[in-house]
């Protein structure tokens, strides 16, 4: 079953208005680029975004923020993102936060068919707030609830035609658990290659979780923050 498109916007033709997206990236690190260009160009509305953060105030996801088409963000930090920080003082943004690990595994637990997990991280603090606790050997635990979306879109370095994933160092960050967790999940590779080109034990993600690939173009790869020392 070849699971290749064309472009980036056939990809994403079918996301509608109001529909829960997973984002694959950790800041601007293994961003779908292609993917997000083509929502924002599409011009979807209302969305529910899940992902580690939202870009920066120009870059990445950030670019859907800043032209009004996010609703709700259920991340982990602002990150350097101005526009996110200013739509959730002024009331524009609606936003939930999670521990960093904590989101992962709500969203690895919606993968797995996993109804909730207790945790200590958060007890006592604002990310408890109305969630069911208990005393598990004398420590008090929160219960978190899975995570699922409609879509996901993540990018992968390599892909098979068949939807076979391998990712490369950090770019992997939540991308795995994303392909589990969504309806559809929607994958752009840097590089497409025959089905059996792929070494089995090197897959991260099998092609079960795959519903549509479109290559990469492009991509800029770009860096949040550019640290460099000085010439000597």
């Amino acid at each position: 079953m070849n699971k290749v498109v064309a472009s980036a916007a056939d990809a994403v033709k079918d996301i509608p208005d109001n529909c829960t997206l997973m984002a694959g990236g950790f800041g601007l690190c293994g961003n779908p680029e292609n993917l997000i260009t083509a929502l924002h160009t599409k011009g979807v509305k209302g969305i529910t975004i899940i992902a580690n953060n939202c870009g920066t105030t120009e870059l990445g996801l950030g670019v859907l923020l800043k032209n009004k088409q996010v609703k709700k963000m259920v991340s982990s930090y602002v990150g350097e993102n101005k526009e996110f920080e200013r739509q959730y003082l002024s009331g524009e943004l609606e936003v939930e936060l999670n521990p960093q690990g904590t989101l992962a595994e709500r969203i690895r637990a919606g993968g797995a068919g996993i109804g909730g997990f207790y945790v200590r991280t958060g007890v006592g603090t604002e990310v408890a707030k109305g969630k069911e606790t208990k005393v598990i050997d004398g420590h008090e635990y929160v219960l978190e609830s899975p995570l699922k979306a409609d879509f996901a879109i993540v990018r992968a370095w390599k892909a098979d035609t068949w939807g076979n994933l391998v990712f490369r160092k950090t770019a992997r960050n939540f991308s795995p658990l994303m392909c589990m967790a969504a309806k559809v999940t929607i994958v752009e590779a840097e590089h497409i290659v025959p089905v059996g080109s792929l070494e089995p034990d090197s897959i991260h993600v099998p092609s079960i979780y795959v519903k549509r690939i479109v290559q990469s173009v492009g991509l800029n790869k770009w860096i949040e923050r550019r640290t460099v020392r000085k010439q000597a």
